[in-house]
C-alpha cells in the first residue's frame, strides 16, 4: 500500500475501500457517481476517501496520499482550510438553502465582475454543465443562429449538443459522443482540431474553446490561435466563449484572457469559485447578460443556484488570495514540473510535462502534444497507467486519467515537491524497466 515500493502489479485498494465498490456496485452504476473515479483509463479499482487536510487525503483504510486532484481543480486552498470550512459551517447555521436572492450571491457575482475585465454580469448556476449549456443556450438566442463549433478533446460538460465527437476531417460536423444522445442533438455541433483555426460563417452562434485545454491533459493554445479565434468570431458576427471552469481563478485572479491577451464575449467560472462547493457562473457584457430571462427571452433557471453555501466558501476562497498567491503557486508548479523532467530523464522515459501558468501535465510522448491526436497517441502507450500506479503506491494521487492535469493547490509547498520528486524518481524507473 502507499509507500510500500511494492511492484505495479501488486497495488490494491484497501479491503475497507474494496468492500465500499462492491456495496456501491449495488446501488450507483458501476459503484462511482462520475465515470473518471472508476479507475478504468489507469487499471485496478479505486481507493475511498474518508477525509483530506491541505495537500493530502486519507483513504478508509487509513492509507495517506499526497493529492494532486483536489476535486479536479476545485481546492485551490488546498483541502478543508479553516477559512473556508467556518465560512460553510456559519452559513450551514443559517440555513442551507432557500430558493431565493441572498446577500452573499450578490456579493460573489460582485467578486467575479470586479475581477474581470468585459464581464459585466454574472449568473449563478451549480455546476459547469449548467454554465457551458446556457452560454450556448443565450448564444443562439442572442444570435438567432444555431451552430456551435467546440474543438475535439475539450469536455463541456455532459449537455447532448456538447457531447459530440468529430471525425477524421479538419473540421467536421459532430457525430453523437455518448449512447442516449440523439443524432439531432449535435446536428448543429461542429468539431475541430484545438490550435487549428476553424473556417466559420454566418450560421455560427458561438465557438466554445478552453484558452488553454485542460480536458486532454493540458494543451497551451499556439501563438496566434485565440487571436485568430476572435478575429473569426468578429469577421461573422460570432460569439467568442471561454470555458474557464478550470482555468478560472486558477490561472490568476480572474480569467485567462488577461493572460492570452484576448477577451471573449461569455465566459464560464467553476470550480475555484464554489470553493469546492457545487457551483459555477456564467458572465459577460451587461447587453448581452440582459437576454436571459427575466429580463429576455432566453431561459434559466435552477432551484439551487446561488447555493448560500456554496457563495460562502467561494467568498471564503477568493478573499484568502492575492497575486502573490498564484505567484508563489506558478513558482511551486515550475518546480515540480522541471523535477519531473530530471525523472524521467534520469530514467531513461521519453516524457513531455507541459506548463500553463499553475497548471501542469504529463504525457509519455516523444514531441510536445498540440491536440487531442496527440494525446491520444501519448495514452495509448500505457505507461501514463503504470506511472500512475506505482505513485499511487509511494503515497501519491495523481489523477486517474491521462487526460487529466495534476492540480497543485497553495498547501503544496517545498516539501510536499520534495516528497513527490522522489516518488517520481523511483516509479520512472520501474515503469522504464517494463
Amino acid at each position: 500500500m502507499a509507500g510500500s515500493g511494492q511492484p505495479v502489479s501488486d497495488w490494491r485498494p484497501g479491503p475497507r475501500s474494496a468492500r465500499l465498490l462492491a456495496q456501491a456496485r449495488e446501488v450507483i452504476p458501476g459503484g462511482v457517481s462520475s465515470p473518471v473515479r472508476a479507475f478504468a483509463s489507469v487499471g485496478g479499482e479505486p481507493y475511498f476517501v474518508e477525509r483530506a487536510l491541505g495537500a493530502y487525503l486519507t483513504d478508509v483504510d487509513g492509507n495517506r496520499y499526497l493529492d494532486y486532484v483536489q476535486s479536479w481543480g476545485a481546492s485551490l486552498l488546498g483541502h478543508a482550510h479553516p477559512s473556508v470550512v467556518a465560512a460553510v459551517q456559519q452559513a450551514a447555521g443559517r440555513g442551507t438553502t432557500f430558493g431565493a436572492p441572498t446577500e452573499a450571491e450578490v456579493r460573489l457575482a460582485e467578486e467575479i465582475t470586479a475581477a474581470v475585465p468585459g464581464c459585466d454580469m454574472v449568473r449563478l448556476v451549480s455546476s459547469g454543465t449548467e454554465a457551458v449549456m446556457t452560454a450556448v443556450r443565450l448564444a443562439r438566442g442572442a444570435t438567432g443562429r444555431d451552430r456551435v463549433v467546440i474543438f475535439s478533446g475539450g469536455y463541456h460538460g455532459h449537455s447532448d449538443a456538447l457531447l459530440a465527437a468529430g471525425g477524421s476531417g479538419v473540421a467536421t460536423l459532430g457525430l453523437p459522443g455518448s449512447a442516449g444522445v440523439p443524432p439531432g442533438a449535435v446536428a448543429d455541433t461542429v468539431v475541430v482540431p484545438y490550435n487549428t483555426l476553424p473556417e466559420l460563417d454566418e450560421r455560427v452562434a458561438c465557438v466554445v474553446v478552453e484558452p488553454a485545454a485542460a480536458n486532454m491533459g493540458l494543451v497551451p493554445p499556439e501563438p496566434g490561435f485565440l487571436e485568430g479565434l476572435r478575429a473569426a468570431c468578429d469577421s461573422v458576427g460570432a460569439l467568442l466563449c471561454f470555458d474557464e471552469v478550470i482555468t478560472g481563478f486558477r490561472l490568476r485572479r480572474g480569467s485567462a484572457a488577461g493572460l492570452v491577451g484576448v477577451q471573449p464575449d461569455l465566459w464560464c467560472f467553476g470550480k475555484v469559485v464554489g470553493g469546492g462547493l457545487p457551483l459555477a457562473a456564467l458572465g459577460g457584457g451587461r447587453a448581452l447578460m440582459e437576454v436571459l430571462a427575466p429580463l429576455g427571452p432566453v431561459y434559466q433557471a435552477g432551484t439551487l443556484s446561488g447555493n448560500p453555501l456554496a457563495t460562502a466558501a467561494g467568498l471564503a476562497v477568493l478573499a484568502e488570495v492575492d497575486d502573490g498567491d498564484y505567484e508563489r503557486l506558478g513558482d511551486t508548479v515550475a518546480t515540480l514540473a522541471s523535477g519531473l523532467v530530471e525523472c524521467f530523464a534520469e530514467a531513461g522515459l521519453v516524457a513531455q510535462v507541459p506548463v500553463f501558468g499553475t497548471l501542469c501535465a504529463i504525457y509519455f510522448s516523444s514531441a510536445p502534444v498540440r491536440d487531442y491526436d496527440g494525446a491520444k497517441a501519448a495514452a495509448a502507450n500505457g505507461r501514463y497507467a503504470a506511472f500512475f500506479r506505482q505513485m499511487l503506491v509511494r503515497g501519491v494521487a495523481l489523477a486517474p486519467s491521462p487526460y487529466e492535469v495534476a492540480f497543485t493547490s497553495l498547501a503544496h509547498g517545498p516539501e510536499e515537491v520534495a516528497v513527490t520528486l522522489e516518488a517520481a524518481a523511483a516509479a520512472a524507473k520501474e515503469v522504464a524497466q517494463r
